[in-house]
């Protein structure tokens, strides 16, 4: 077992959550709330950065929602960069890569 680790910096497009570790039903209430209390402006991207994740599961899923949703009532962005295959394979099959762009490095998504 992974434990979820997350770092946030700022960049020129808004804030970047680096996530590392395993995202599952153990952890994903902590992405959440972090989200939650991401201040977000008009007009900018909040990207999630998923290249240390290990493991996603349903519950990770749905705090990917939360992102997509958090940003879209504040009028902003969200993208995810660096996601695992296994997780894209996911993504791909529930039809969640049709709202979120995806990005292949968190530079990419900052541009």
């Amino acid at each position: 077992m992974s434990p979820l680790k997350i770092t946030a910096r700022d960049a020129a497009t808004g804030p970047v959550l680096e996530i590392f570790g395993e995202l599952d039903y153990a952890s994903a209430g902590e992405l959440r709330e972090l989200i939650l209390s991401t201040a977000l402006r008009p007009g900018q991207r909040l990207v999630l950065d998923l290249g240390g994740m290990a493991f996603c599961d349903s519950s990770g899923l749905s705090a990917l929602i939360v992102a997509h949703n958090h940003a879209r009532a504040a009028e902003a962005d969200v993208a995810l960069a660096s996601v695992p295959p296994n997780t894209l394979r996911i993504l791909r099959i529930v039809g969640l890569d049709q709202i979120f762009p995806v990005f292949p490095d968190s530079e990419a998504s900052c541009s």
